[in-house]
């Protein structure tokens, strides 16, 4: 094949067109990736609206990519033709700046965003830097692992690097595309999990999912029925309401820490007392790079946790992209190349 189709924005709010190009050849350090599954992001909504620092429209996004290695470009490894790879928002990082020389390639200087500085999933080919692949383990699907490659490793990577333990109290505010990832991690892991949401109906979901207890936000604060609990260790903070957060901050714990995963919009507000006199923080977390993705990967396939998808074929990005945007899916989308 000399040609693929992808689906691009072409100008700042506009619909996804999709359009024909032609296949591209790696370059040095760079891999063809045939494309076999793409999830649709919240984050994605950054490439629509154009004004990402540093974006050019138009743009491929899509950074929740499993794929195949098509053909490797001069001098990669140890990638070959034939491997089942990933690729998730982290697309590549410089080698030289101060963080990628200790090993901290996601606040690298110059990160590479996929989907951003260069196109991502949304189509049967991309291009990617070799640096950014993760190897998917045969126990997961493409469907399975392409959310895997930002609502997990995000949730995963934050949860193994917070201060809770075994045993400890963890809680998991929303259950949304994050959420519902994160308290399947947060039980595998061996916390206590509490999931809140919004609603009774939600119970349900919350224990299948492996949560202990369930806190419905609804019926008043959430952070006094944690408190009630003890108080959390760690609080997951996926939904992005200032509100819901500032509210359930007040069931942190002695030395608890809200870890906050949400992009949220509007300024927080939180009090100064409780974080200096019961050792309290807040703290946020970004993605992870390639090797967070292969253990994110592995630990879902060793455990069993797998994400909630909705599927839609490439020919219907736009319908996919409208259902992700509604806030109705259950609870990732992902493209299907065929």
């Amino acid at each position: 094949m000399t040609t693929m189709t992808v689906a691009r924005f072409s100008a700042a709010n506009a619909a996804l067109e999709l359009v024909t190009r032609e296949v591209p050849e790696p370059g040095a350090g760079q891999v063809l990736l045939r494309v076999r599954a793409c999830g649709i992001c919240h984050s994605d909504l950054f490439v629509q609206g154009g004004a990402f620092p540093g974006l050019r429209l138009p743009r491929v996004p899509g950074h929740e990519v499993a794929a195949v290695v098509e053909r490797v470009g001069p001098g990669v490894r140890p990638w070959q033709t034939g491997d089942r790879v990933g690729i998730g928002w982290h697309g590549g990082h410089c080698f030289v700046c101060d963080s990628c020389r200790v090993g901290d390639f996601i606040t690298c200087r110059e990160e590479q965003i996929t989907g951003f500085a260069y196109d991502g999933g949304y189509g049967e080919y991309m291009l990617a830097r070799a640096e950014a692949l993760a190897r998917i383990p045969d126990a997961l699907g493409d469907i399975e692992a392409a959310p895997l490659l930002c609502a997990g490793i995000t949730t995963f990577n934050a949860l193994r690097n917070s201060p809770a333990r075994p045993g400890d109290l963890v809680a998991v505010q929303g259950l949304g595309g994050l959420g519902h990832l994160a308290v399947q991690f947060a039980h595998r892991m061996g916390f206590r999990t509490v999931a809140i949401a919004r609603g009774d109906d939600k119970r349900p979901l919350a224990t299948q999912l492996g949560a202990d207890q369930y806190v419905d936000s609804a019926k008043g604060s959430a952070g006094q029925a944690l408190a009630a609990l003890g108080g959390a260790r760690v609080i997951v903070a996926t939904a992005p309401s200032a509100a819901a957060v500032e509210d359930v901050m007040g069931g942190l714990g002695v030395a608890g820490q809200l870890l906050l995963v949400a992009a949220v919009a509007e300024p927080l507000r939180v009090s100064a007392l409780p974080l200096i006199s019961r050792r309290q923080s807040l703290r946020g977390w970004p993605s992870g790079h390639a090797k967070d993705s292969e253990d994110t990967l592995r630990f879902a396939a060793a455990t069993g946790i797998r994400p909630m998808v909705e599927t839609f074929p490439l020919a219907r990005a736009n319908e996919a992209f409208a259902r992700m945007v509604s806030g109705k899916a259950r609870f990732r989308v992902v493209l299907t190349m065929g």
